[in-house]
């Protein structure tokens, strides 16, 4: 019985999954993740460094790719909900795997040079025309794969703790690719001789990108064969709730009444045109944004920092990222005990203060500073842990948001993606139009110095405040709440409950005389309370005048006994509360009741009333 339970209501078991099928589902984004390193990491550096494109037709090429990706989020997130997966197998898992075959066709050739086939002197517009479709195709399957994947979590537990951890050990998998990506373009790079980059290193990010399209394709294929995708009859299933009511005193029904509202308001359909009405869809999906948008610009501008502004040697592109890693590692296995014992909200607040000590601390450090290399090591490590803790909490969030509304869930996450491949895309795009050089050379004056010190303080440190303002917003709200939904309930059962009513009992009730369609006389009585805490409770035939709690929750189309004998007309579907009883004076009993979210009305309707029924006495 679960503690926070009011007395007598019995809380059914959580929808939980068992460990290996956690490691199974946690290693289905590796490839992504593996892609996604270097795609942030080492492209904008690779092209400007190795194909030589000037700054702005390499942030060109970028913004094609975010572009790209946040088209093709949303309709993928929108198809995923719609569609019924491909000759029987998992909706969201044929999406993954479709996504898994455009990434491994096409990643590889965005890391083999155009010299490669003897165009090493062609001109910047021919490259340029060369990538993009090996980009938009490999953001196609990215998203595929993304919005597919995270979709699961919702609909493979609705534990919340369950859903953190498996955020939470996802990411882990995220933070061991990338990982393992530093560590192989260390390995790489430090025997290809030279301190810059030179289009002599073409042949290293080649090999760099074959050896991460290898081992993701095997670890999808674990995903594919560990994780089973729970059917929506499976979940339904599951998700029948029972209520053992046993209240001695009006106090206590009203605990009950408030915990069955509750439960009802728990599973609310969500078509996904039904999010844009809801004022958290935006506040978590600018919460998210800001979010990605620290992570990912840390990531993109972090080599140029290193190599043009502190002018260390080009193994350092590998050396700094792979301990930030390291350290967001060490945070993620930390982040379910954490999440416990300071809530979400706090969490959040304390990775994005490391964020920001952390930029600050980057731009005191110059060419010349003392030990500059023990200093940007040390600010690495404050950043990786913020940006870890600010993002496995945002996705937390997400989940939360979502609650059990999976039937629209890629949508969501579909969503929260574009904004944060857009903004992405644009934001890199601005810092490459600013860049005070045209030249096509690594730290080629002066004002290079300056202008990456600047980008990778007030960048990311600034969305990482922004995060932080809309996370204050956040903090009086309980995420996943439905606020124009339940107002509505409120109206309906204020509306029904006041229908009616003559005076039989000022201390206690209400009466009223009524004939059912039997010609069987019953009295009924309102309790007292705000149109939230009331209820109807009825009496049986007048010859025996003994009352009975009974609140019901008709459904529209329904002709069940209980719901003829009862007073009011169909109410739309939503769970049924059936609780057959007797009393004694003075108080309210109920024995042996049970709620039922199984509803076979249609799922748009989301009226919940507690209308007035008879049973039999014995």
């Amino acid at each position: 019985m679960s503690a926070a339970a009011p007395p007598g209501v019995h809380v059914p078991a959580k929808r939980t999954i068992p460990l290996g099928r956690r490691l199974a589902y946690s290693v289905g984004h590796v490839l992504n993740d593996l892609c996604a390193a270097m795609w942030f990491t080492y492209l904008l550096v690779y092209f400007h460094g190795v194909v030589k494109f000037n700054n702005i037709m390499a942030g060109n090429l970028m913004l094609v790719g975010q572009i790209s990706d946040g088209i093709c989020t949303p309709l993928v997130g929108y198809e995923s909900d719609r569609t019924n997966g491909f000759c029987g197998y998992g909706k969201r898992k044929s999406w993954h795997l479709l996504g898994v075959l455009c990434v491994a066709c096409t990643f590889p050739f965005l890391f083999i040079s155009p010299c490669a086939f003897g165009c090493e002197n062609s001109a910047d517009w021919a490259k340029f025309i060369y990538y993009v479709p090996f980009v938009v195709i490999f953001q196609f399957g990215w998203a595929a794969t993304q919005i597919s994947h995270l979709s699961l979590i919702p609909e493979l537990t609705n534990d919340e703790g369950q859903r953190v951890e498996l955020n939470a050990i996802r990411y882990a998998f995220t933070v061991m690719s990338t990982i393992a990506i530093y560590l192989i373009a260390w390995l790489l790079l430090r025997h290809s001789g030279g301190n810059d980059l030179t289009p002599k290193d073409a042949d290293s990010f080649m090999e760099m990108g074959l050896i991460a399209v290898g081992i993701g394709f095997v670890f999808c294929m674990i995903f594919h064969i560990g994780t089973k995708e729970v059917k929506k009859t499976e979940i339904i299933r599951q998700s029948r709730k029972t209520v053992n009511v046993t209240k001695e005193d009006y106090d206590e029904t009203k605990s009950l009444l408030s915990t069955l509202e509750k439960s009802a308001d728990r599973k609310l359909y969500m078509k996904w045109n039904d999010w844009f009405k809801e004022h958290q869809f935006y506040m978590i999906g600018a919460l998210y944004m800001c979010t990605r948008l620290v992570v990912n610009l840390t990531q993109v501008y972090i080599p140029m920092y290193l190599t043009d502004t502190l002018y260390l040697d080009k193994q350092f592109i590998a050396i700094v990222p792979l301990i930030m890693y390291v350290s967001g590692f060490l945070t993620s296995v930390l982040m379910r005990l954490i999440n416990k014992l300071i809530g979400k909200k706090f969490t959040y607040l304390v990775g994005g203060c490391f964020v920001i000590g952390a930029c600050a601390w980057c731009y005191f450090i110059t060419q010349h500073s003392p030990h500059k290399e023990w200093q940007v090591i040390a600010a690495s490590v404050l950043l990786g842990a913020g940006s870890t803790t600010m993002l496995i909490t945002s996705l937390a969030m997400t989940s939360d948001l979502i609650g059990e509304n999976t039937e629209s869930g890629a949508f969501v996450y579909g969503f929260m993606s574009l904004l944060d491949k857009c903004a992405n895309g644009a934001a890199v795009m601005v810092v490459q139009a600013l860049h005070p050089c045209t030249n096509l050379g690594v730290a080629c004056c002066p004002a290079c110095t300056v202008f990456y010190q600047r980008v990778i303080s007030f960048v990311p440190g600034g969305f990482a405040i922004l995060a932080l303002l809309n996370l204050l917003a956040l903090f009086p709200q309980k995420i996943g709440t439905r606020r124009k939904q339940v107002e509505k309930r409120m109206k309906s059962i204020r509306n029904t409950g006041r229908s009616g009513r003559e005076s039989h009992s000022p201390s206690f009730c209400q009466q009223n005389y009524e004939v059912c369609p039997s010609g069987h006389e019953h009295h009924s009585w309102v309790l007292p309370g705000n149109a939230a805490e009331q209820a109807v409770i009825y009496d049986t035939p007048h010859s025996s005048r003994r009352p009975s709690f009974y609140l019901s929750n008709s459904v529209s189309g329904e002709n069940d006994s209980s719901s003829q004998n009862n007073r009011g007309g169909n109410y739309g579907t939503s769970p049924r509360y059936d609780t057959s009883s007797h009393s004694v004076p003075g108080h309210i009993q109920g024995r042996g009741g049970k709620m039922s979210n199984e509803s076979p009305g249609s799922p748009e309707s989301n009226d919940v009333t507690f209308q007035v029924g008879a049973t039999p006495s014995v």
